[in-house]
């Protein structure tokens, strides 16, 4: 049985009329995706791109794309030790993407606040499978903690943030560093964040049996290329953040997504269940918005509006972080 779901908003139903859109995720499909055009990005703006790897637990090296100001922020926050960083995590169902993937996005923030942007290459399923991928993101997080001084980084204003399965993986290196003690993460900013392996939420089966930017079905392949089989009881939290037992003691966190999205319901739950452990998350579920919608058309009144509820909040964390 079809169930109705949420309408998208008129202006994306009208941007998304010429948009392909798929029903499934195949192995052959992958190969067709292109890189992000950095460059573009780049082009107009005072930043200085530098690239390094970082080393991973298991021999892997990690590339780094540390993208570092040259001009002054146009909305420079209160006066730190060095500048606020963000660390960024792209997103692409787990199975593609690379680190300059959504990247304007933190992009703005280097505009504005001066934030240094540091986006992580790791490694996609079904290559890499279990905790992997979440491991090399912990681990570039590690040589930026490590290389603060360098890279002029206020070691108290970290923000981890991503999209997508960005977002996830954002959850799961948050919960890892709470674990393990370290590194200290000042907030985290999860956009539309691919959350619960499980895919059996009411949005979930909402975007079922028809084509869209992101539908059930893909969401399967994602989950089942990076889970390679593993049983529901054995998927680490750390993979699937929604599994994870306990939601406490974690930095302050952003959370949006889409009414008209797979992701929807389980992003709802996962802030709850932080105010439920006594932690503090601002959550927003835009009206119409499909997955992606706002790094798709950003100029979209419902996107341009996602992205500023996003600074504001943003600006909130580095200014309470400068006064901490």
């Amino acid at each position: 049985m079809t169930l109705p779901r949420p309408d998208i908003d008129p202006e994306l139903r009208t941007l998304m009329a010429d948009m392909p859109l798929m029903s499934e995720l195949t192995p052959e499909l992958l190969r067709q995706f292109p890189s992000a055009p950095v460059d573009a990005l780049l082009e107009g703006r005072k930043v200085e791109r530098r690239e390094v790897t970082a080393p991973g637990g298991d021999g892997t090296r990690i590339p780094l794309s540390v993208f570092t100001p040259t001009g002054p922020a146009s909305t420079p926050v209160a006066p730190p030790t060095g500048a606020p960083c963000v660390y960024w995590v792209h997103g692409g169902g787990m199975v593609m993407g690379d680190r300059f993937a959504q990247l304007d996005i933190p992009l703005e923030w280097l505009d504005l606040f001066g934030a240094v942007v540091v986006s992580v290459e790791y490694r996609l399923a079904p290559e890499a499978t279990g905790t992997a991928l979440v491991d090399d993101c912990y681990d570039g997080l590690l040589w930026v903690v490590e290389h603060t001084e360098e890279l002029g980084v206020d070691p108290a204003r970290i923000v981890v943030a991503g999209a997508s399965a960005g977002g996830g993986l954002a959850a799961g290196l948050t919960l890892m560093a709470r674990d393990r003690g370290t590194p200290a993460i000042a907030a985290q900013m999860l956009i539309y964040p691919m959350l619960d392996h499980r895919n059996v939420t009411t949005s979930s089966r909402q975007y079922a049996g028809g084509p869209g930017v992101w539908t059930r079905e893909m969401n399967a392949f994602g989950w089942r290329s990076v889970l390679a089989g593993l049983p529901d009881e054995e998927v680490p939290g750390y993979v699937s953040p929604a599994c994870a037992d306990d939601l406490s003691r974690l930095p302050t966190t952003y959370i949006d997504a889409g009414s008209a999205e797979v992701f929807r319901d389980e992003d709802v739950a996962y802030a709850g269940r932080i105010w439920a452990a006594g932690g503090q998350a601002e959550l927003h579920v835009w009206a119409g918005g499909f997955h992606g919608f706002d790094a798709l058309y950003p100029k979209a009144q419902v996107a341009e509006a996602a992205r500023r509820a996003r600074t504001h909040w943003l600006t909130r964390v580095l200014d309470a972080s400068s006064d901490a």
